[in-house]
Parts: structure tokens; sequence; C-alpha cells
């Protein structure tokens, strides 16, 4: 009811922002009020200079051609018992992407305001399971960046560290969506979570192969997987899996590093999925590609043009089963 409206009504509006306004500054004090009007909830940002220390090297490449500061916003709620194990949501906070280096095409970029509908899910979902008051420990991870060209951008042929130590070489730096959620996943699975799930617009080859009618659905997790597709058909809000074999994940291995962070034109999506994979441990993981999902430039029954806020209705109708 009111609750998920709220919460998906969040989603799309700051969806819908433009660049110049929704920048990852801004993104970390929508979390912070969220902090301020809701009790068992905190807000924790780390900044740059807190990122340096930690070892960020994935986070940090993708962000140093942008004069705006990235932001790793982190939000607790505590809604559970204390030694619940939380579940994690970490969504993909690229506030614009023009790609980088390897620059985007210009027709359409304007839409790339859009990179960050997998933060704004999160703090949709935050916002909705907070005002039902459901008792669950969640914990929310965004990595929030522009993805620009700066003097100091990353290149093609780089090679980075990620935190968690996995070296990286990069072939397309508008393959970045994947770089930044490595860090922020490897950070999420060192709280030994229960499940993670993770929301990014995040290949072009998702919408070639399922359009705007079903997000992306890959991970590790059965269990979590099979829930998520029962709540996708009940809300709408509709998910189908892709498979991750693991011959997948010889096309991202590199020569130079321990993986590259493209493995060329074929199954794209999942090799995307690949990457992330690595970066999880063995905690349950699904990943949802939203890239064909999360915007409609033409507009549906139930949304106007723009955001549509995919992914909160999935996700809070999952979370309140389990917290039943």
């Amino acid at each position: 009811g009111m609750a998920i409206s709220s919460g998906i009504k969040l989603t799309r509006d700051l969806s819908n922002l433009p660049g110049n306004v929704c920048t990852p500054t801004y993104l970390a004090e929508q979390a912070k009020s969220l902090e301020a009007t809701h009790r068992n909830f905190v807000t924790t940002i780390l900044e740059e200079e807190d990122m340096e220390k930690l070892g960020m090297g994935s986070f940090l490449s993708v962000s140093k051609g942008s004069r705006q500061p990235a932001k790793l916003i982190t939000m607790e709620h505590a809604g559970g018992d204390k030694n619940q194990k939380p579940i994690v949501f970490v969504g993909k906070g690229v506030t614009f992407d023009s790609g980088g280096i390897s620059l985007k095409p210009g027709a359409a970029m304007d839409e790339m305001k859009f990179d960050m509908c997998g933060s704004a899910a999160v703090l949709g979902i935050f916002r909705a399971v907070t005002e039902l008051n459901l008792p669950i420990n969640l914990l929310g991870v965004i990595p929030a960046t522009e993805n620009l060209l700066g003097a100091a951008a990353y290149k093609p042929g780089d090679i980075i560290t990620s935190y968690k130590g996995v070296t990286i070489e990069v072939l397309n730096t508008d393959a970045e969506g994947r770089i930044i959620l490595s860090d922020a996943l490897a950070y999420a699975a060192e709280k030994k979570p229960a499940e993670i799930i993770d929301f990014a617009t995040l290949t072009g080859a998702c919408v070639i192969a399922l359009g705007g009618q079903a997000t992306g659905l890959l991970g590790t997790g059965d269990g979590l997987k099979k829930a998520l597709k029962r709540s996708g058909d009940y809300t709408h809000d509709r998910v189908w899996e892709l498979p991750m074999y693991d011959e997948y994940q010889e096309q991202i291995k590199s020569e130079i590093a321990d993986i590259k962070n493209t493995g060329g034109r074929e199954a794209g999506t999942i090799t995307a999925a690949c990457f992330l994979s690595r970066f999880v441990d063995d905690i349950p993981w699904a990943h949802l590609d939203i890239a064909g999902t999360a915007w409609n430039m033409k507009g549906t029954e139930i949304s106007a043009k723009g955001g549509t806020g995919a992914g909160v209705r999935l996700v809070v109708d999952y979370l309140s089963r389990k917290s039943a």
C-alpha cells in the first residue's frame, strides 16, 4: 500500500532528476535524510579519502575523471533480532555515465542520468521497509560516482587493483558499473550477511535479450532466486533467469591481470555477472540487471515516462514474505 508507493515514488523521483542535480553528494544527502526520519536507521558515508585508505582501487579508478567526489553510502535498518544476519542490497549509483574514454554515442546520451537507478531502487526499498517497520535487518551499500573524461580519467589498458585484491584489466571504460560494484560487493561480503542482492543498470545486452519486460536475474543463491521469481510474478515486477555456466567465466580471463572487464559481444549480461561473482565469496547472491526495466521513455500503463521504480515492488514483496 502506502509504504510501497512512497518507496516507488522516491525511486522514480531520484531516477528522473538530471545529473547536475542528482550528484553522488545529493544521493548521500538523500540517504542521510532517511536516517533523520526513521528510527533503527543509520546512514554512514565514506569519502574518497576513506576509500583510499581502505584500498578501494576499482571504485576510485572510475571516479577519478570526475570533479564530483565519489561517495560510498551505507544504510542500516536494524528492525530484526540483534544476532540476525542482515540482507545486503547493493545499488549501482553512476549519476551520469558518459562512457568515459570509451565514449558513448551522442544520441540518447541524456538518458545516462538513469545509470543510478540501481541506487535509487535501494533507497526506495529502504524507505518502504522502514515505513512498514519490517522486523528484519538490512544493509544498503551504494557506490555513487560519475563516469566522465577528466584529465585523470582511467583508460583502456589500465590495470587496477580492487578492494578484494583481485586485479582488473580495463578494456572498456564504459563497463564501469561492474568495476564500482566489485568494491561494493566485496565490502558487503565482508559483513558476512545472510544474502546479497544487487541492482544495476548494467548491460545493453540485457535490453537486447529481454527488452523492457523483465529484469535479468543471475546469481548463486537458488532459494533466493526462486523466491525472487515468485515475488516477480506476483507483483508483475518480473525477473527472468539467465545461466551462469562455468564456461562463461573463460570469457573474462585476462592474460595480464586476474580478470578483464569485458568478455566480448557474446553473452554480455552473463559475463558481467561472472565478473561480479568473483567478489561475493560464497554468500547467496542475486544480481538484478535492470538496464531494460528501470526507465521507459514511452511510459507504461502504471508509470509516466522516465523512471519506473523497477525492483522496488519485487523486493519489498520478497522481504514482507520473508519476515512474515
